[in-house]
């Protein structure tokens, strides 16, 4: 199982919000490159990074961060946050992005996402975000009337790599991961899951693990990394192990 630090991006600086609300950031630095190198020398080989500022309006608002890390972190980087077009998502392959995060998008115009999932085979990813059970979009500030599973489940047959399921209202928490909605939804589709939100300790690691045989391929972790209550290597190992 895949253990991703995560780098979330307002402004240029290194920050977690709280339940996805842009007004509720808190920053843990103003150098994405030099975090992203400090993971690496942790042992991380993957890397979870979002443009948050992108997310809101839908297009690259932290670039020059972006590319920043990409020449300093060795290895492979998974990029979300208002990547909603074709030159946008070839554009970040072209720069070396290893998987590109598709969540509105996968909402508003799922045929897309499904022809950047062909066109781009094993290189999209698609964000499952729920309140309450429903899916959010824009940057988690609109819940829609869909439920998490009924998107998820159009993309079955797309040939998308991974399906990251977000339970907003754990997210830079520390409540712990909801495991049973996470399970459940790997349980229910044939595409390989990624949990995020809300991760607090190793235990969430090793309970995820336990489960990696039922379709989940990693978790996403940040604030308990920048807070210390995450100790990477640890959690990369327990990952290994599942």
């Amino acid at each position: 199982m895949i253990v991703f630090p995560a780098i979330d991006l307002k402004s240029g600086q290194v920050v977690r919000l709280s339940e996805g609300d842009m007004d509720r950031a808190t920053v843990y630095g103003d150098n994405p490159a030099h975090q992203a190198m400090l993971f690496a020398e942790a042992g991380s080989q993957f890397l979870h990074v979002v443009d948050l500022d992108g997310s809101f309006a839908g297009r690259a608002e932290n670039r020059e961060a972006v590319e920043a890390i990409l020449a300093e972190f060795p290895g492979h980087v998974q990029l979300g946050g208002g990547i909603r077009t074709r030159e946008a998502v070839a554009g970040w392959f072209d720069l070396g992005v290893s998987r590109v995060v598709m969540g509105s998008a996968a909402l508003k115009d799922p045929e897309f996402v499904k022809d950047m999932a062909r066109e781009f085979p094993g290189g999209i990813v698609v964000a499952v975000d729920a309140r309450d059970g429903m899916v959010a979009t824009e940057g988690w500030a609109d819940v829609s009337d869909v439920a998490v599973v009924d998107l998820a489940r159009r993309f079955e047959d797309a040939g998308v790599a991974s399906l990251l399921f977000t339970d907003i209202g754990r997210d830079g928490l520390l409540k712990g991961v909801n495991i049973d909605a996470t399970v459940d939804l790997a349980r229910r589709v044939d595409i390989p899951v990624i949990a995020s939100g809300g991760v607090k300790g190793l235990d969430d690691i090793h309970v995820l693990a336990l489960h990696a045989h039922e379709g989940i391929e990693g978790v996403i972790t940040g604030r308990a990394l920048y807070e210390g209550r995450l100790d990477l290597a640890a959690a990369i190992a327990m990952g290994n192990r599942a």
